[in-house]
């Protein structure tokens, strides 16, 4: 299995990583401090494990967890020192979890867990019960910050400033009044997880963004937002941007 461990104390991430070594059937291909960092090179790693520390600065484990596609998204091992209410919440479902400082016992038993269910990771959430309640933790959870990246460096952008997201064939694009970055974050988590309104299968919108909108006689619209940018609306999306707005 592939592992990656992300964690913002670098003690920690060595003492596990050595912990794992005893295990020949998890591999580390990579550390991180910090959760920014993992969601860059995550889809690359093609990890099938993430051990991964909740309590850390700027995105949370937590937070982490819930910008990964569902569809793509490796196991989680949750490692956390202090928040018992989290404890009690992943000991009724299927998502494992490892407690500050670990056992190597309490270790082996999360591998073991690891090995049973690897091979339904991939399955849908209707054929995984025992995940229910995790799965739907998360999709009630709404993203705070979006890591975007330009040049050599790493924006936190926050919902409120997002005029529009689309996607092209270099990626996922995030539009503020500020400029256009670039995010790791697939369209679908961005849909699910922030009130963005998707308008057309490329383009997600800011409803509070939108100053006029111009109907087509093919059934469709034109958004223009408040800095002045177009965004097709399809039929199919449209629907709900006139429920939105009443019209």
């Amino acid at each position: 299995m592939r592992a990656i461990i992300v964690d913002d104390e670098p003690l920690a991430r060595e003492e596990l990583q050595e912990m794992l070594q005893s295990h020949p059937e998890i591999e580390v291909v990579a550390q991180f401090g910090n959760a920014i960092e993992c969601l860059k090179h995550l889809k690359q790693l093609q990890a099938e494990v993430l051990f991964l520390d909740i309590e850390m600065p700027q995105i949370s484990g937590l937070e982490l967890a819930n910008m990964i596609d569902s569809d793509n998204a490796p196991a989680i091992v949750f490692v956390t020192a202090y928040d018992q209410f989290a404890l009690d919440a992943f000991e009724q479902n299927a998502v494992d979890y490892l407690l500050k400082p670990i056992d190597s016992e309490r270790l082996c038993k999360s591998i073991k867990r690891l090995k049973e269910r690897l091979p339904s990771i991939k399955q849908t959430e209707a054929d995984a019960p025992a995940n229910h309640s995790y799965q739907t933790m998360l999709k009630e959870q709404q993203l705070r910050l979006i890591p975007c990246y330009y040049q050599q460096r790493v924006k936190l952008i926050r919902l409120e400033d997002i005029e529009h997201a689309s996607s092209d064939l270099s990626g996922v694009h995030v539009a503020t009044e500020n400029g256009s970055y670039h995010t790791q974050l697939t369209l679908k988590v961005l849909e699910d997880k922030s009130p963005l309104l998707r308008c057309h299968r490329q383009h997600l919108v800011n409803v509070e963004a939108i100053s006029e909108i111009s109907l087509e006689d093919n059934g469709g619209a034109v958004l223009f937002t408040k800095s002045g940018e177009q965004l097709p609306v399809s039929r199919r999306y449209f629907k709900a941007i006139k429920e939105h707005f009443g019209l």
